[in-house]
Formats: C-alpha cells, sequence, structure tokens
C-alpha cells in the first residue's frame, strides 16, 4: 500500500500503525533514526540484520511512520534514505467508541514533499 504524500491524511490503518509500533526492532529503528538513512546504515546502526530491516522498514512505512526519499546520485546508482514522518502519534476513541489514529507531522519545505513525491513515482513505475 502506497500513501500519497500529498493527501495530506494525517489518519494512516490503525491496525497497521500498533503492529509497527509493537515490534522491538520498529521502535529501535525509530530510536535511532536521528537524520535520514538508507536501508545499509539503519541495518549497521541498529544491529538489525539487513533482511529484517527492510521488512521493518516497509512496516514503518505502510504504517505511515516513515518517509522515503531518494537520494539522486551522479553515477546512476541512486538510494532511499528513510526518515521519521511523525512527531506524534494519538490513539484515541470516536463518539462510535472506535480507536482511532492520528500522527503529528512534521513540516516539510517544498524540495522535501517533491522528493517524497519522486519517491513515491519510482516506486508506482
Amino acid at each position: 500500500m502506497v500513501r500519497d504524500p500529498l493527501s495530506g491524511d494525517s489518519r494512516p490503518d490503525l491496525q497497521s500503525v500498533l503492529d509497527a509500533l509493537d515490534d522491538a526492532d520498529c521502535r529501535t529503528i525509530i530510536q535511532h533514526l536521528d537524520e535520514p538513512m538508507t536501508a545499509t546504515e539503519v541495518s549497521e546502526e541498529c544491529d538489525i540484520p539487513m533482511s529484517t530491516t527492510y521488512r521493518k522498514l516497509d512496516l514503518l512505512t505502510e504504517a505511515s511512520l516513515l518517509a522515503e526519499g531518494t537520494e539522486i546520485r551522479p553515477d546512476g546508482h541512486h538510494a532511499t534514505r528513510y526518515e521519521l514522518d511523525f512527531d506524534a502519534v494519538a490513539i484515541g476513541l470516536t463518539e462510535n467508541r472506535e480507536l482511532e489514529v492520528a500522527i503529528d507531522r512534521p513540516t516539510r519545505t517544498a524540495d522535501e514533499r517533491l522528493a517524497s513525491l519522486w519517491g513515491e513515482v519510482r516506486k508506482e513505475t
């Protein structure tokens, strides 16, 4: 499931957020992502095997907790960089006593929004 970075949707699927936050490796990744990192850098920084790192990054991305950006390199071997895409996660009850999730997102510059959009386009092609 690819999230539309321009939609402004701050309510991703509750279960995907809960699953990601309940996972110890995902929480470790969140704790270590002080700046954008590639999957290899995340794996090394968090001491998590690469195959596991990719699964956890996918889990966090699908939960809308991470943003993917593309680092354009002159040699043509572009790299995907991951960064936190939330400041806070709130779980609350609706009037119908159903759980809902809301995510407060950091303010992004136009360049950051364009990079995120480009990353989404690359995934679709």
